[in-house]
């Protein structure tokens, strides 16, 4: 694992990465456009990243160059559900309702799962590692546990069961989180804990762990940016936790 402060210093120069903008299609037609941060072989670990509500890709404009320096190479998904965050607008939410599709937070399943698929087919030959953001992190919990044969490891901030409201039944992530079999690590700020505690203890493997701040903390993964004074706590814990695939 590479020292905080080398994390800290590329932070500086994120003005400097450039990432690569490409669109994959989702199994009902709609255009799901992700951020390529690409900066090592294809044998290295890949993270899939998904943002929060009403965001977008530009989540991660931040936290994937950082990443990238401690040695993975990343996508940042556009899901229908969400808009803009960081002057980036969400385009698999403009494609979407242009056809007419739903964009609520269930229905960012198609895109996760399009975006997971074309990772696995196309650009990852290691271990791939899926993370989300609020709702996302529901999801991927949920996508970790349905898809367990190929998902190596899954990091979610902030979950919880959110789409009862949707028709889905109240236990919707926790029957998924079930069946998961990869390393899990789960965060969120420090007064949402009951969101996600029966998750993350019907997750049956020993390798899950997860992190609370000293602080009230952030919702999300933007509990990494460098503009809270907390962020480091959340750094040093995923850092720790993403250390046993390098």
């Amino acid at each position: 694992m590479r020292s905080l402060i080398l994390i800290f210093f590329f932070a500086l120069s994120l003005a400097a990465h450039a990432a690569e903008t490409i669109k994959i299609k989702a199994s009902d037609g709609v255009e799901v456009t992700v951020d390529l941060h690409i900066s090592h072989p294809d044998t290295v670990p890949f993270i899939v990243l998904f943002h929060q509500a009403g965001w977008s890709r530009g989540e991660y404009q931040e936290i994937a160059p950082i990443l990238n320096q401690l040695g993975f190479n990343c996508m940042a998904v556009d899901q229908r559900s969400g808009k803009a965050v960081n002057n980036v607008e969400n385009q698999t939410f403009v494609s979407a309702r242009q056809l007419m599709k739903e964009t609520k937070y269930v229905n960012a399943l198609p895109d996760m799962n399009a975006a997971i698929t074309h990772a696995k087919t196309y650009l990852a030959k290691g271990d791939l590692i899926i993370w989300g953001s609020s709702y996302s992190s529901a999801l991927v919990l949920k996508i970790a546990g349905d898809r367990a044969d190929e998902i190596n490891g899954v990091l979610a901030f902030s979950p919880g069961e959110y789409f009862q409201s949707m028709g889905k039944p109240k236990d919707y992530i926790t029957s998924s989180a079930k069946s998961i079999q990869c390393p899990s690590f789960i965060t969120s700020a420090r007064g949402e804990q009951s969101s996600w505690w029966s998750i993350y203890e019907a997750i049956p493997t020993e390798t899950k762990s997860y992190y609370l701040p000293e602080s009230s903390g952030n919702h999300g993964s933007r509990a990494l940016w460098s503009k809270f004074s907390d962020h480091r706590g959340y750094w040093d814990a995923v850092t720790t936790f993403l250390s046993q695939y390098l």
